[in-house]
């Protein structure tokens, strides 16, 4: 049984970092994913991979919370964020390579 423990991205539905806050243990899948003859749903067999979502708020007591259980697990450290600094001025900029259109 194979962990990951990450830092979840924000979703593409806000421009804020609310949800994304904390450290996230997650399963990873120990049987592959089939579709249901009847309704031609996704479906799996493995609750821990699908269903179990543990959130911690610091990294470390993610990695204390596997260690305790001795649960095998993957740390992935978040790529650092890129800031694109912007003035509303530039959109108006005579050098500009598109034209501005509403």
């Amino acid at each position: 049984m194979l962990a990951r423990i990450f830092r979840p991205s924000k979703t593409a539905m806000q421009s804020g970092r609310a949800k994304a806050v904390g450290w996230v243990l997650e399963f990873e899948a120990s049987d592959a994913r089939r579709s249901d003859p009847l309704m031609g749903w996704t479906v799996t067999g493995d609750t821990e991979s699908s269903q179990v979502h543990l959130t911690f708020d610091t990294k470390e007591e993610a990695v204390r919370y596997a260690e305790a259980h001795k649960i095998a697990f993957q740390l992935i450290d978040p790529a650092p964020a890129r800031r694109i600094i912007k003035a509303y001025a530039d959109n108006f900029a005579f050098g500009r390579r598109t034209p501005w259109t509403h």
